[in-house]
């Protein structure tokens, strides 16, 4: 390869990596000084020496450096978790701590009143200073967003702890006959990337599962009901199916991405 392809493909790799996870550019960087360093030569030194400092940055510096910037990251509890540990590994479970706070007592809430639903987090905010994109979102750039899965049930009407895509988004719920078909709105009036999400599955698992209406619902109760939510992104359709009456669940505007498979929730 060319000495000008070499840059290209590097620069390449650190804009994907900045992109994913903010903190893995930087990485990639340091790893080419790390390896320079090492006068032994084995297969995959490269390899070896961007997930040792990955490693290090990831689970030791950046909890630190967060800090500076008034983030840390998602406390779990028994009902509370990722969806995919690929979001902790990525530097996106950051939060600021007043979110923290409120996902507790949204935790203690549906604990009291339906132990049986679990929240599983999706994506959350990067750990590093305000302003700073997080791709594919608009708004997850100041460390009061983040987004959870809707709730799934089994064929018995049991709910069920789990997704029914590997990245948690993309498996949509699409309105029935009778119900605001916002997507078809959306599509019509030229926002052909309003249902991007399905490119972003990883692929769809647990098939078998279905919405559950009742578990879905006492989740956006317990959500919408503390003074700390400011807003909470559903699809119209959903809204009108689970007779949801809250004034802080809005529609996000055809400008963003239809959800219709995950939740959005934004505090003051």
């Amino acid at each position: 390869m060319s000495k000008r392809g070499k840059i290209l493909l590097h620069t390449l790799v650190f804009i994907v990596l900045t992109a994913l996870t903010q903190i893995g550019g930087v990485v990639y960087l340091m790893s080419f000084v790390f390896c320079g360093r090492i006068k032994y030569a084995f297969p995959l030194k490269g390899l070896a020496a961007f997930l040792i400092i990955y490693s290090l940055g990831t689970f030791v510096t950046a909890p630190m450096l967060a800090k500076l910037f008034d983030r840390e990251r998602i406390e779990h509890y028994d009902n509370l978790h990722p969806a995919n540990y690929m979001t902790i590994i990525l530097n996106r479970n950051y939060v600021r701590p007043e979110v923290n706070t409120y996902l507790k007592t949204v935790s203690e809430t549906l604990q009291e009143t339906n132990p049986d639903v679990k929240m599983r987090y999706l994506d959350a905010n990067f750990p590093l200073i305000d302003g700073f994109p997080m791709l594919p979102h608009l708004s997850h750039y100041d460390g009061k967003k983040i987004d959870l899965s809707l709730v799934y049930e089994n064929e018995q009407g049991d709910i069920i702890d789990a997704c029914k895509s590997v990245s948690g988004y993309g498996v949509f719920e699409g309105p029935r006959k009778g119900e605001v078909n916002q997507y078809k709105a959306c599509i019509t009036a030229g926002f052909s990337y309003y249902d991007a999400p399905k490119y972003m599955t990883l692929g769809s698992i647990n098939e078998e599962l279905r919405f559950s209406e009742k578990g879905t619902r006492a989740l956006m109760d317990a959500l919408t009901r503390p003074d700390e939510v400011d807003k909470v992104f559903m699809e119209p359709h959903l809204t009108q199916r689970l007779r949801l009456k809250n004034r802080k669940i809005r529609f996000q505007g055809c400008h963003s991405v239809r959800h219709d498979d995950h939740i959005h929730v934004q505090v003051r």
